[in-house]
């Protein structure tokens, strides 16, 4: 699983290709003639038919009157706007601040009862502390955010955390024990942060796994991903937000969550590892 748009993104547009590339076609018209009527470039029309560029909604309008199917603009609008939303850059998602992207998921998190998580780079949101969930916001804005509402963002995380003990959801936790060392904040804030993991851990709705470094592994670490019941993926990609809802997916996410499962080490175990990295925090 890459930094990539999955094949979800690479078959939608695909689909919206083959569309545009039939109506020119029950046109009777050529690329270089479609080109010309829309006054743009051939490579354009190619790049769009190969789809390898995403139209805009004016590029879908112009082709579709330049090929008398004026009527099919409203479906062809449709498909292109479901196609955005399977994948955002992470500069789209926060352009008006990091607590508009927290906000943005809460429906989703209120209609899931069962989350599986997995952690490769850093603690999963519910179960973060405020100085930690601050640290790793104000990391997120200063790389790429302009504008500065990091209080407000994690103001709006911590009031999605009643969840984790309201009792109408469950939650799955695998995490890399790399995460339980990785220094994104000061030793102290890393030390209480760790103890509140222990505490969550101990909800009767939290099951936690620590995949121990070193490990045998038959499955390699992956990018971070959450799990919403078995009706969605959220993958946390280096350059933006990867939204998979179809089913053949879903499925194989959820293998690739057993397989990093059947790696980690539960209660007692878990709990110990824990306790270690906050021994050597000193």
């Amino acid at each position: 699983m890459s930094s990539t748009p999955s094949s979800s993104v690479v078959e939608a547009r695909k689909a919206l290709a083959n569309r545009l590339v039939e109506i020119r076609k029950d046109a009777g018209l050529t690329g270089d003639e479609l080109s010309a009527r829309c006054g743009w470039h051939p490579a354009k029309t190619s790049r769009i038919q190969s789809g390898k560029s995403a139209p805009s909604e004016h590029d879908l309008r112009a082709w579709c009157t330049a090929c008398n199917a004026d009527d099919q603009i409203p479906d062809l609008i449709g498909m292109a706007r479901a196609l955005e939303s399977m994948y955002t850059q992470w500069r789209r998602m926060e352009r008006t601040g990091l607590r508009a992207a927290q906000e943005s998921v809460n429906a989703l998190y209120e209609r899931t009862s069962v989350f599986r998580v997995y952690a490769s780079r850093v603690l999963p949101g519910m179960v973060q502390t405020p100085e930690y969930t601050t640290a790793v916001l104000r990391s997120i804005q200063r790389d790429r955010v302009p504008i500065d509402d990091v209080e407000e963002a994690v103001e709006a995380r911590l009031d999605r955390q009643r969840m984790l003990f309201s009792g109408r959801h469950r939650f799955g936790l695998l995490i890399e024990e790399y995460v339980l060392r990785t220094a994104v904040c000061d030793a102290d804030t890393m030390a209480v942060q760790l103890r509140h993991l222990l505490t969550a851990a101990a909800s009767p709705f939290v099951s936690l796994g620590v995949i121990p470094s070193g490990c045998d592994r038959p499955q390699l670490p992956v990018e971070d991903f959450y799990m919403f019941d078995q009706a969605e993926v959220a993958v946390e990609l280096t350059s933006g937000y990867l939204r998979i809802t179809q089913s053949h997916e879903i499925a194989d996410y959820l293998r690739t969550f057993a397989a990093l499962g059947s790696m980690a080490v539960h209660g007692g175990r878990a709990r110990q590892i824990i306790s270690s990295a906050i021994d050597a925090l000193g």
